[in-house]
């Protein structure tokens, strides 16, 4: 499968390059193509990766996942191309976190709305899945090296977007029923605003490498 994967964090890199290892082809986007980090990371990752413009890797995705910063990722979409969105599953894997008043960052967006639903409202023909913002990038990809099984959670409008993110994420290591499906894209409210609970946690433990499972009373 074709994927764009916008973005060039180490949110961006990580899931690129899992993808790449997939066997699946990934056209990193940022901003202008070029970015020092794009070419790096396409240098890098082998057969299968190359680099360009948010429009170009939007383009090229059948899928497209944004790994842009939170506070920036309707900008970047918006670069990127309602076009090049347009029927296509969206992966957003962002969190608006706002760093202006210093350590911890407040979100910007919360309560009654998300970025997820922004995202959503922005792009009503893309097919927006709110998925992985409730772990660090290397938990993401390769979740069995926690050494128990977690939970990871997803939710959207469109079932099928879905259905397709939860494959995706099963290819990562994510194993039966452990993908849980929290409902349409409101619930995209819930994911983001337990970000400050993981970021006391992070505090807490001294690492970001850890993660939460649901345990269901009988």
């Amino acid at each position: 499968m074709k994927l764009g994967v916008l973005g060039t964090g180490m949110v961006g890199q990580a899931i690129a390059g899992r993808l790449v290892e997939l066997g699946h082809e990934v056209k990193m986007g940022s901003r202008r193509a070029g970015n020092e980090k794009a070419v790096g990371w396409a240098s890098e990752a082998g057969e299968g990766a190359s680099e360009g413009s948010f429009p170009e890797a939007a383009g090229f995705g059948e899928v497209v996942v944004n790994a842009t910063a939170g506070g920036a990722s309707l900008e970047a979409l918006e670069a990127a191309g309602a076009d090049n969105l347009t029927g296509k599953v969206l992966i957003d894997v962002a969190n608006p976190l706002d760093f202006s008043q210093g350590m911890p960052p407040t979100l910007s967006v919360c309560n009654d709305d998300s970025l997820g639903e922004r995202i959503q409202q922005a792009f009503p023909e893309a097919k927006v899945v709110k998925a992985l913002n409730t772990v660090n990038a290397s938990v993401m990809v390769s979740p069995g090296a926690l050494g128990e099984s977690t939970n990871v959670f997803v939710c959207g409008n469109d079932e099928g977007a879905k259905a397709q993110v939860e494959e995706l994420l099963r290819s990562f290591g994510w194993g039966e029923g452990r993908v849980f499906d929290l409902g349409d894209i409101s619930a995209a409210r819930g994911a983001e605003m337990y970000l400050p609970l993981w970021l006391r946690m992070f505090g807490a433990l001294g690492t970001g490498e850890f993660n939460i499972g649901v345990v269901r009373g009988k």
